[in-house]
C-alpha cells in the first residue's frame, strides 16, 4: 500500500500523468485483459477411471474437474510442476 507521504512526493515530482481519455484507456486496457485470459475449447479423450479421480481430487478442493485440468496445464506450462514420464 503506498503511504500518503511518498504519493504526495510523487506527485510534487510530477512522477504522475493526467489520462486524457480515461475511458478510452479504460477499454484498451479491458481488451488486452480479455485477450489475455480468452479460452479456447478443446477435447481430450480420458480413462473413465483418470476422471473418476480427477473429480475425487477437485471435489476436495471445491472446484471442478475441468478447472482442475485447466491449473495442472496451467502450472506446468509455467514450470510449477515437473512431467515424470
Amino acid at each position: 500500500m503506498i503511504n500518503e507521504k511518498k504519493l504526495i512526493q510523487e506527485i510534487e515530482n510530477d512522477e504522475w500523468q493526467l489520462i486524457k481519455n480515461i475511458e478510452k484507456e479504460k477499454d484498451k486496457l479491458k481488451r488486452a485483459v480479455k485477450e489475455k485470459y480468452k479460452k479456447k475449447v478443446i477435447s481430450i479423450r480420458l480413462s473413465e477411471a483418470d476422471i473418476r479421480k480427477l473429480n475425487k481430487k477437485a471435489l476436495e478442493t471445491g472446484i471442478t474437474y475441468q478447472t482442475l485440468i485447466n491449473s495442472l496445464i496451467h502450472d506446468y506450462m509455467e514450470g510449477k510442476i515437473k512431467l515424470k514420464l
